[in-house]
């Protein structure tokens, strides 16, 4: 299933099936299960959150960085011939890195940076660090689209939050969108394995992403998703 759909099914059937619990809709908690409607993906560097956090510019940003800093270490001599054009063709080859391994290499820079220089804001720092570390090791529908995952993300999310005003909501609506997450993608003929190292397969082969029987399908999923949020947001309380 794609990003979009992710996203408007995960936040969207959250947020309503909040709201007819109960519970507060606030910035925060629409905030995070926005988040969390994409975070199982993040494993994946072509998903749409990490396109959108880490773009094609920032990526040429970056090779442009790498290639000036190779011809400087070259230049300047920071180390005795030959070895300045060593450290310059290796900085420098990095920059040819394919797109995919290069959003890793910034994954893993920003999840130094946050442990090094964040821990103002702890122990969110270290929380988002360790996702990306992981993110950045586990293949594509590894490790992020288990129940381990789930439970933990839940759990952090419970911890962290238990302090504020509306903790409750905030690690509710992760948990859900996160399951939401999950549960689309059983709808797939590739399935999630919840449970590892048990060979638990849970697929229901209604869709294969890129085909048109996939697209059609995925396509009912989003409208009735925008269906029960219209009903929840905006039918409901003019009836009442």
């Amino acid at each position: 299933m794609m990003g979009k759909s992710h996203f408007i099914i995960g936040t969207g059937v959250t947020l309503s099936a909040m709201r007819l619990l109960g519970y507060e809709i606030t910035i925060p908690a629409a905030a995070v299960a926005a988040l969390s409607s994409l975070l199982p993906d993040i494993d994946e560097p072509n998903s749409l959150l990490v396109r959108k956090a880490l773009p094609e510019p920032l990526l040429r940003l970056l090779q442009v960085a790498l290639i000036a800093g190779a011809i400087y270490l070259y230049l300047a001599e920071i180390a005795a011939p030959p070895w300045n054009l060593v450290l310059a063709l290796l900085v420098g080859s990095v920059s040819f890195l394919p797109g995919r391994r290069l959003r890793h290499l910034v994954m893993l820079l920003i999840a130094v940076g946050l442990l090094a220089f964040a821990e103002v804001y702890a122990p969110w720092n270290a929380i988002a660090a360790c996702i990306l570390v992981i993110a950045t090791v586990v293949p594509h529908r590894g490790l992020t689209h288990t129940l381990y995952a789930l439970g933990g993300w839940t759990a952090l999310l419970y911890f962290a939050s238990s302090g504020l005003a509306d903790g409750g909501s905030l690690w509710i609506a992760g948990g859900m969108a996160y399951a939401l997450h999950l549960a689309a993608d059983i709808m797939t003929r590739r399935g999630i394995t919840p449970l590892p190292p048990l060979p638990l397969k849970l697929r229901l082969k209604l869709m294969s992403t890129g085909t048109k029987k996939g697209d059609r399908v995925e396509k009912v999923f989003v409208v009735l998703a925008l269906a029960f949020a219209l009903y929840t947001f905006v039918l409901l309380p003019f009836s009442g």
